[in-house]
């Protein structure tokens, strides 16, 4: 019995403390004038469900006791709120919230934007998340690597659909703008050119873009700068890079402003560079707009940017490392290289534009347009190398423990550039927009002038045990020699006219552009036609689907490094590549993860290219054979994912199947057999002419060859506390092809293996205008004697590059033996590290 009572108290015990294992939050929600708020959604943080005021303002909702917990109190027109709450079993706290007027931010990209759905590659990015991406170049370009993939954590460059960088278009506010182009390798770069704290909007095509947009042949990168209407800034500091920029209005809003300063250092990131040395890299600019509203009708803006990198090294010694494997064959190779000498570059970017936008009625809107860019810069380089190559020891006993013990090769090296290229390009256009009914006609007409003036004056020597290569007994030979000048005078005229048009009946959407663009340069005299479409279409389905489809022209004219061949010299013969293009795709909007919008965009495309002048990428440098004298083409299947993975937190994921590949004219290779019938090698005495079989190369892999590239944004937060965040930036790239120079027959046979890269963000409010010290409950304004009273937020950011600490490669240095046999050494990038980052909004 008494045993019976016993286990009747204790489960009395256990279904009273279960059933009381729960607390209750209710109060009144106000705004600033202590009016109460109706519907206002009361949410726990990282719940579904939740409860919403009455008429009155007033709601109670059931929490969790004995430990922490988040409310999140939000409302359309008011700026969402956070409180987080400790309370006991069977506690009560009744509260007082105030909400603020204001309005969200937008998402990284909009669900229900129809521009986005119905255009064809278009990709909208929030230029917010480049302050908070872990991303070690930082800027707009670093989220588009996470939609088009990477290899070079250190260069802002990135290649779409197989092109290169030259093949992509930039605009800022309309004017074109363009990157250094000397710049060898990463590490010589700046800051990106973009600044996205002054970005409004980011437009990314990644194919099949409009007449509209110029004459390249993969994407384009449209900007729109803001227009500010009240004033703000904002400043952020961190271990690389430090940035301050402010907005505002004046004279009642005719006048608007937006100005901005940033500095970056790499040096912490390049320390750690396989390269021992004294890196010392820096690079500023300015960057300001500046509108003025002279009428309704009429308004004045002004661009201007201005930029300054310089990159000096002091190389000391480097250590290489690779392993072999085969059935025959194991080991593990090193390369040792001591240096001397130093390298000086300098790069110098400019552009200042004015625009007169005049709307004379709502049907018609123009914008004339002039600008002035410039690009100055110079290399100066003149290092020396002693290296030894060979077997080196692994093994940790052993007194050789790191060393070269079994020489394969030796010798010396040295490197030698004084060169300079100024580019100025003097432009004047308008552009415009006529709307009658459904159409929108947009047009457009430009006038370009071009000034190149170039000094390439380099040279490489080679010794090889002993030996200058090329070996000639009778003299001495430099390796490599190049003594070039260029100075080049071109106009370009370009235009464009296209309708867009748009059909609704029901449910059913229909858009269509069409349109056609010309291109004339005197430098070829060729003139272009490039017809260009899109066309989409929202059946009337039960999902919210839009089919898309788009064919086209992309041409390009030759510019600068196009015209420059492997032993310098300029081909001013050099005609446009042409690319025929089709691209289809289906977007589709659905609710998942808790009934959360989703959209994933799918597309496939087909380019097949002419008349390519084709190229080799040696880290960032792009060196073209200065002709027309192949075929290519490039195909593959992309899609992406958008949407919330977590609550009110943004993601996406991209994954993209392509090839492409080139087929050269002429390319062809000989092999030699002697009598017996064997193949021997072309150097064998008995060789004879009528002995040989004539093999044609064909399609080879292009330097941009890529199967598989996937990229992955990840936001989190905690769920007790949103004011704790974390970033995620995951990069996959499977292997590229390599070019060995000189070789016909081997075109791009070495394999970089596959690009993985892992980069991670922790993120921590520290102040925030909408809940200062205590979280919001009534919270009055900072005191006046607050240094930090101005400011909307502060954030701290703690930040660890190549989080799975792999040194990927960028490249290979050819070495040979002393049997003349040649090895690639890799040229690995950077590993992990760490960065510390604050910033702050006022």
């Amino acid at each position: 019995m008494r045993s019976a009572l016993s286990i009747l108290l204790l489960f009395i015990t256990v279904t009273a403390l279960s059933q009381t294992k729960s607390a209750f939050i209710s109060g009144r929600v106000v705004d600033e004038n202590d009016v109460p708020i109706s519907r206002v959604s009361v949410v726990i943080l990282g719940k579904q469900t939740g409860t919403t005021t009455n008429d009155t303002g007033y709601f109670r909702i059931k929490v969790p006791s004995s430990r922490s917990f988040g409310l999140v109190f939000s409302f359309t027109g008011y700026n969402e709120l956070q409180k987080n709450f400790y309370l006991s079993i069977d506690e009560e706290e009744k509260v007082t919230i105030q909400l603020e007027r204001g309005s969200q931010t937008l998402k990284t990209v909009e669900v229900s934007t129809d521009k986005e759905r119905t255009e064809t590659g278009l990709v909208k990015i929030n230029p917010k998340n480049a302050i908070t991406l872990p991303s070690t170049t930082g800027g707009v370009e670093a989220l588009i690597k996470i939609l088009v993939g990477s290899n070079n954590e250190l260069t802002s460059q990135y290649s779409v659909r197989g092109g290169n960088y030259d093949e992509n278009l930039m605009y800022i506010n309309d004017f074109e703008v363009f990157r250094p182009y000397l710049v060898r390798s990463g590490q010589q770069e700046g800051l990106s050119f973009i600044n996205p704290e002054l970005a409004k909007n980011v437009n990314f095509y990644t194919g099949g873009f409009q007449a509209k947009y110029g004459d390249k042949m993969s994407s384009v990168l449209d900007i729109q700068y803001k227009n500010p209407a009240s004033f703000a800034g904002s400043a952020y500091i961190s271990l690389m890079e430090q940035g301050l920029h402010i907005e505002g209005a004046a004279k009642k809003g005719k006048i608007s402003y937006l100005l901005g300063i940033r500095n970056r250092s790499n040096k912490n990131l390049l320390k750690s560079q396989e390269t021992i040395g004294a890196y010392i890299p820096s690079s500023s600019d300015v960057q300001a707009f500046i509108t003025y509203k002279i009428s309704n009708k009429i308004q004045l803006e002004l661009l201007g940017i201005y930029s300054v990198s310089k990159f000096t090294l002091f190389p000391e010694s480097v250590q290489k490392t690779t392993s072999v494997f085969s059935p025959f064959f194991t080991a593990n190779l090193g390369l040792d290289v001591a240096f001397e000498g130093q390298e000086r570059d300098g790069y110098q970017t400019n552009l200042i534009g004015l625009s007169l936008v005049h709307t004379p009625n709502k049907k018609l809107k123009l914008k004339w347009m002039v600008s002035r860019f410039q690009n100055k810069e110079n290399e100066n380089f003149d290092i020396a190398g002693t290296y030894l190559f060979g077997d080196r020891d692994f093994d940790q006993t052993s007194s050789t423990f790191g060393q070269i013990v079994n020489p394969l090769g030796a010798g010396y090296y040295q490197n030698y550039g004084r060169n300079e290229l100024n580019i100025y390009v003097y432009n004047a256009n308008v552009k415009g927009s006529y709307t009658a009914g459904k159409h929108v006609i947009q047009f457009g007409n430009s006038i370009e002038q071009t000034n190149i003036t170039d000094r390439l004056k380099e040279w490489e020597y080679q010794d090889s045990a002993g030996y200058s290569l090329p070996y000639n007994p009778a003299q001495l030979n430099l390796f490599k020699s190049i003594n070039s000048t260029a100075d080049l005078s071109i106009q370009k005229f370009s235009g464009y006219i296209q309708d867009n048009i748009h059909f609704g009946k029901n449910n059913r959407n229909i858009t269509l552009q069409a349109g056609v663009r010309y291109n004339y340069n005197s430098l070829n005299k060729e003139f272009l036609i490039s017809p260009r479409m899109q066309f989409s279409i929202k059946p009337n389905w039960k999902k919210d689907v839009v089919v898309k489809l788009a064919a086209g022209a992309y041409q390009q004219p030759p510019f600068y490094r196009e015209l420059r061949s492997y032993n310098g010299t300029v081909n001013t013969n050099v005609l446009a590549q042409r690319s025929y293009q089709v691209v289809g795709g289906v977007d589709y909007n659905f609710k998942g993860f808790g009934n959360r919008p989703f959209r994933i965009s799918t597309e496939a495309y087909y380019k097949s290219m002419r008349s390519v002048d084709v190229y080799d990428i040696d880290n960032v440098k792009i060196r073209y054979a200065g002709n027309n004298n192949a075929k290519a083409y490039a195909t593959g299947i992309e899609a992406r994912l958008f949407g919330e993975l977590v609550k009110d937190a943004e993601s996406w994921f991209s994954i993209g199947i392509m090839q492409t590949k080139e087929d050269l004219d002429n390319d062809f290779y000989y092999q030699y057999k002697n009598a017996a019938g064997e193949i021997i090698n072309a150097q064998s005495t008995d060789r004879v002419a009528v002995d040989s079989i004539k093999n044609n190369v064909g399609y080879v892999r292009r330097p941009t060859d890529r199967l598989i590239t996937a990229g992955l944004y990840l936001e989190d937060y905690l769920t007790t506390n949103k004011n704790f965040k974390f970033h995620l930036n995951m990069l996959y790239g499977s292997n590229m092809s390599f070019n060995i120079p000189n070789s016909t027959r081997y075109r791009n046979a070495l394999i970089i293996e596959p690009y993985i890269r892992v980069d991670a963000g922790f993120s921590a409010q520290l102040l925030s205008e909408k809940s200062p010290s205590d979280q919001g409950i009534r919270a009055g304004k900072r005191r006046s004697h607050s240094p930090f009273r101005s400011f909307q937020n502060i954030w701290a950011s703690f930040e660890v590059f190549n989080l799975i600490d792999r040194r990927n490669t960028i490249s290979f240095q050819l070495i040979k033996d002393f049997a003349n046999n040649v090895y690639a050494m890799p040229n690995r990038l950077t590993p992990r590290l760490v960065n510390f980052k604050i910033v702050g909004r006022f």
